[in-house]
């Protein structure tokens, strides 16, 4: 089911999210599902979107979802980093759509985590999917792009379809 996506300045989206734990597990297939109709009503709307986080949609639980070439799931995922190498990107979010952000990101990331069906697993990221999943993981945390920016002259306004 298509969910509300908190916007910026919803408290919510400052808080440390959750570790999914076994007694959330009937909860995932209804969570994934929101989070993916959630995704593909964002994109029909604006035309944007990879991934999103589960509190996003209010859902305070270390939960990502990712539509790429195939469809991805990251339950309770940790984020590392194998060498200290940067880049500056343009980080926009569906929290606060038409402001992009200019931060910096690592270039590479290592992301490990559990899989819908339990299995462990790992991620090496490099360039945009880093990015990307370092910008939803800090959702998990708390964290927003804005709170990362470069400087205080690092926003910028798009022009989003609608």
């Amino acid at each position: 089911m298509v969910k509300e996506i908190l916007k910026l300045g919803n408290p919510q989206l400052y808080e440390i999210s959750e570790e999914v734990t076994a007694a959330d597990i009937p909860m995932l297939n209804t969570w994934v599902t929101d989070l993916r109709d959630t995704l593909l009503e964002y994109r029909n709307t604006y035309g944007a979107g990879r991934a999103i986080a589960a509190p996003q949609i209010g859902i305070q639980k270390r939960l990502l979802y990712m539509l790429t070439d195939k469809e991805y799931v990251f339950i309770n995922p940790v984020i590392h980093f194998p060498d200290d190498e940067l880049m500056e990107v343009l980080d926009d979010c569906m929290s606060f759509p038409g402001l992009c952000v200019r931060v910096m990101r690592h270039k590479r990331a290592i992301l490990t985590y559990t899989d819908l069906e339990g299995k462990e697993r790992k991620m090496d990221l490099e360039g945009d999917y880093s990015e990307l999943l370092q910008h939803e993981y800090d959702h998990l945390d708390g964290i927003l792009a804005t709170m990362r920016a470069k400087d205080n002259k690092s926003f910028i306004l798009m022009q989003m379809k609608r």
